[in-house]
């Protein structure tokens, strides 16, 4: 039997060692039995070539196939630990943004009857938008960089639509590259995440959108990242990031609030020799402010010592999510990989082990025809 009878999704002109004709989509189904009744070079599909080899070239592809099985699998187990951690930094935040937010509301009633000017709540008409886009810093991660990115350009082209300018600020080395290409997208900064977000990254990103809008060169700033859902699920998100809500409040472009109070947490655990996951739901606590409450110093000079904090909070919160799902769409990649690699194993050992039992029973038909001749 000949090894024509594999098809696989590969170039016309297949390298025999070379692993990349596994994909990483968990929708990939490149695998066809060869069938009895069907000619050995009859092709599955039109987009399909033949694989060529005999014994020795399927074994050392099925030990290749082992050895990328392995690969996956150990970039799985990381990413499962370190999405763990990045859950933990989330939810750890939480607090004192929770509490930030208490201090900002007590702080607002108190000012309800004063004419205050605080430039980073200030509301003008909006003539240029700032986009910070928030994108990872590797590869390997499923479509978590792809869906940003379109995310990204959907808001730029609803944004020519009104007529209205804008510039980006580009997070991650993903985004930084996408957005060298294309020259025609006005880029304001390019800067580079670390394998942890830290309050020092934020700032220089909060530091940038301040001096933007303080100096009035835009008139909005937006934060484009992606929302940690669940280990299986992330959404591109939108929130409108400058001006402030003077309640602390986190908007989104159509003035949605969205600042939600629970944190679902995801905790990986072993059942049955396999890897599970459980789901915990945190509710985040707060002390209470006293409604007589006051301010030995000035409500305004708190205000503007807050708000600036706020904001790279919320800025530390954004990257700290998107970290935590790019984590969970490699785990997720690498799962599916992982799975790709078992099932195309299974089919190579297959086909081999058709080809040997043919091989071995023509030498057996030529021994038995030899031996009759000889009589």
């Amino acid at each position: 039997m000949s090894c024509s009878n594999l098809t696989m999704l590969v170039s016309s002109k297949p390298s025999l060692s070379d692993t990349s004709n596994l994909s990483f989509r968990s929708v990939l189904n490149p695998f066809q039995l060869p069938s009895q009744n069907s000619p050995c070079s009859t092709p599955w599909r039109s987009s399909t070539t033949p694989v060529q080899c005999g014994l020795r070239e399927l074994r050392t592809r099925i030990d290749s196939v082992k050895n990328t099985q392995k690969i996956t699998e150990a970039m799985k187990l990381v990413a499962a630990a370190k999405v763990r951690r990045a859950q933990e930094a989330v939810v750890n935040g939480r607090p004192f943004s929770e509490t930030l937010v208490e201090v900002l509301y007590n702080i607002n009633e108190q000012l309800q009857t004063e004419d205050v000017d605080i430039p980073l709540t200030k509301v003008r008409p909006v003539k240029k938008v700032a986009l910070v886009v928030c994108t990872g810093d590797r590869g390997l991660c499923g479509g978590f960089n792809n869906a940003i990115i379109k995310k990204a350009e959907a808001r730029i082209a609803d944004l020519k639509e009104l007529g209205l300018e804008y510039t980006v600020i580009s997070v991650g080395k993903k985004g930084n590259s996408y957005f060298i290409r294309r020259p025609y997208i006005p880029v304001d900064r390019f800067l580079e995440g670390g394998t942890l977000p830290t309050a020092k990254e934020a700032q220089a990103i909060a530091d940038d959108v301040f001096s933007l809008f303080v100096s009035e060169e835009v008139d909005k700033v937006e934060l484009l990242y992606t929302k940690f859902v669940s280990l299986v699920k992330s959404d591109p998100v939108i929130h409108t990031l400058l001006p402030l809500s003077p309640k602390g409040e986190i908007c989104d472009v159509n003035g949605v609030c969205v600042d939600a109070a629970e944190d679902e947490f995801f905790r990986l655990t072993t059942k049955e020799g396999k890897l599970t996951v459980e789901r915990d739901v945190v509710r985040t606590k707060t002390a209470d402010f006293s409604p007589i409450l006051q301010f030995e110093q000035d409500p305004v000079q708190i205000l503007d010592a807050l708000l600036p904090l706020y904001l790279n909070s919320q800025i530390l919160r954004a990257l700290q999510e998107s970290l935590a799902s790019e984590l969970a769409a490699r785990m997720s990649a690498m799962s599916n990989a992982t799975d790709n690699a078992i099932e195309l194993k299974k089919n190579l050992s297959i086909v081999y082990n058709r080809q040997r039992q043919a091989k071995i029973t023509g030498e057996i038909l030529e021994i038995v025809a030899g031996a009759n001749a000889l009589q």
